[in-house]
């Protein structure tokens, strides 16, 4: 489904991904992990197309999307959950669920039912501001705007911070029903390893922008864990 290729990317004089190679597949729940300053969300945002690269490809399919804006990148079909949420405050819910309509790629007006059938409790306050929703509500806008657009796959930057632990078990189950019953792919970013071993198919550790390790999420090992994720 994705898959990048000796990627490289530099903040000012600093080489942030070092020839980086990751592949999610086909309707699986891919997850990268690592410790803080990786460069986890800088990979997220270049597949996205929201930080240059320069060197390497990324492949969404068979489709070479390395030099495609974020807006083609998103009418090829990736939805992008970004970590913050990003919501827009001052629009209404169902305000900022129509924003994505724009960028589908059939060109439908009419936010679908699924999106409430997933987070019913967006549809009862559709009429209320972004801004007025609690921090787990507007996570749960946030997978939901991103879902609008029918992507292909869904990229998603630690969707469980500073929520609820309620509503981040929510999020988690939606990612699985996303996958078992829709067959969508899902890319996340995730540092709680109980959150990633309860949704994950598989998962990529990084380490000083490069993937060192790479598997099943039942070969994540606690000397795995212990080498590369503990602090």
């Amino acid at each position: 489904m994705i898959q990048v290729s000796g990627l490289n990317q530099y903040y000012r004089q600093s080489h942030i991904l070092r020839d980086l190679e990751l592949r999610a597949e086909p309707g699986r729940c891919t997850c990268v992990m690592g410790r803080n300053g990786v460069g986890k969300t800088t990979l997220l945002k270049c597949i996205m197309g929201l930080l240059p690269v320069r060197t390497g490809r990324i492949l969404l399919g068979d489709r070479d999307i390395s030099r495609l804006s974020p807006e083609a990148r998103a009418r090829s079909g990736i939805g992008y959950v970004p970590q913050g949420r990003e919501i827009f405050p001052e629009l209404t819910v169902e305000e900022n669920l129509r924003v994505p309509l724009s960028s589908r790629a059939d060109r439908a007006r009419q936010i679908p039912d699924t999106v409430y059938q997933l987070f019913p409790v967006l549809k009862e306050m559709r009429r209320r501001r972004g801004g007025d929703l609690s921090g787990g509500q507007q996570q749960q806008l946030a997978v939901a705007r991103a879902l609008v657009l029918d992507p292909r796959l869904l990229i998603l930057d630690e969707p469980g911070e500073g929520i609820q632990p309620n509503i981040v078990r929510q999020i988690g189950d939606v990612i699985r029903q996303l996958n078992d019953e829709m067959g969508l792919s899902v890319l996340l970013v995730e540092q709680k390893l109980p959150f990633a071993r309860r949704v994950a198919h598989d998962f990529h550790i990084m380490e000083k922008g490069s993937i060192v390790a790479h598997g099943p999420i039942d070969a994540l090992t606690d000397e795995l864990v212990r080498e590369h994720l503990s602090v």
